[in-house]
């Protein structure tokens, strides 16, 4: 899918990504050749409304992962629109936390656990250190506390969140 299409005048059309009150955008869902994927309730990006340093670092962070990995990462839950409270969660309303899925050995895109025989502790291991080596990284709740720099949390063995910090305006 690309960003800019045909009009049936001919002329181009460009997309643009749903925004909310705050000024934050949807995460671009399943661009053309990007080096994630996207789950997450509710589905369609509803989900994924971002803050723009986390989504600079979620662009930041897929470019250096396409440059050592030939598999996509997957990108849940984010942030409703407006920040209005998210069912089951007691985060996920500030646009600065998102949930990512483990690696998996096969590469598919789809749910592991971290008790699956699927899982790759290493492929997960280098991408969190790829979100821990930038400075906007607050830090990161999974439960393969074999992880350096992983905090636990329940209800976070099919996941990694990982929460930045960026200073008030």
């Amino acid at each position: 899918m690309s960003a800019a299409n045909q009009s049936p005048t001919g002329g181009i059309v460009l997309r643009i990504q749903p925004k909310d009150g705050r000024g934050y955008f949807v995460l671009p869902q399943a661009p053309e050749q990007a080096g994630y994927y996207v789950y997450g309730t509710p589905s369609g990006g509803q989900g994924q409304y971002a803050h723009p340093t986390l989504l600079s670092i979620l662009f930041l962070v897929e470019r250096e992962w396409e440059a050592r990995d030939t598999r996509k990462f997957g990108v849940g839950n984010i942030s409703l629109a407006n920040g209005i409270p998210y069912p089951g969660h007691g985060t996920h309303k500030s646009g600065l936390e998102v949930d990512i899925r483990p690696l998996r050995k096969d590469g598919a895109n789809c749910a592991v656990t971290r008790f699956m025989a699927e899982y790759d502790r290493d492929g997960t291991e280098k991408l969190i250190g790829l979100f821990m080596s930038l400075s906007a990284v607050e830090l990161i709740y999974f439960n393969d506390l074999a992880i350096p720099h992983v905090r636990r949390a329940s209800n976070h063995d099919d996941h990694f969140h990982v929460k930045l910090w960026v200073p008030k305006s």
